[in-house]
C-alpha cells in the first residue's frame, strides 16, 4: 500500500507540472477507487496533501518563463481560502454517496467544457501561426 501511495503521488505530481491541474482532480478519484477511501476521507486527505508546497517545483519553472500572474494568483488564493471553508461546511454533513455524485458531475462538466473549447481553438498551441511561404 505504501508503494501504491508513493506512485500515486509521483503520477499526480507529474500531472500538476504538466497540465497545471489541481492535484485533487486526480487524487480524490484515485483514493476512492485505488485505495478504497470513503469520499470524505479522500477529500480531506487531498486537502492535507495540497497544503504543502507541492506546486513550488512547477511554479518555479513557470515563473522563470514569465507565465505567472502574481496579482490574479494572490486574489484567487484569498477567494479559495474563504470558499474552501464555506464548501467544507456544506460537504461534511452531506452523505458520501451524494458528495461522490457531485464530484463526478463536476469532473464531467469540466471535461466537456474543455473538450468543446479545444475544438473551437484555431491554433492548438495558443500561438499565432507563421505565414507559409511557398
Amino acid at each position: 500500500m505504501t508503494f501504491t501511495i508513493l506512485l500515486l503521488g509521483l503520477g499526480v505530481g507529474v500531472l500538476v507540472g504538466l497540465l497545471g491541474i489541481g492535484g485533487g482532480v486526480v487524487l480524490v478519484p484515485a483514493m476512492v477507487y485505488l485505495l478504497h477511501y470513503d469520499q470524505h476521507l479522500a477529500q480531506g486527505t487531498s486537502l492535507f496533501i495540497l497544503l504543502s508546497p507541492i506546486g513550488l517545483g512547477a511554479l518555479r519553472q513557470y515563473w522563470k518563463q514569465r507565465q505567472v500572474d502574481l496579482r490574479a494568483g494572490i486574489l484567487c488564493a484569498l477567494g479559495m481560502l474563504l470558499g474552501s471553508y464555506a464548501g467544507s461546511l456544506v460537504a461534511l454533513p452531506m452523505p458520501s454517496k451524494i458528495l461522490k455524485g457531485l464530484f463526478g458531475c463536476f469532473l464531467m462538466v469540466s471535461a466537456i467544457l474543455l473538450w468543446r473549447k479545444s475544438r473551437h481553438d484555431d491554433d492548438p498551441f495558443g500561438k499565432i501561426s507563421e505565414p507559409k511561404h511557398g
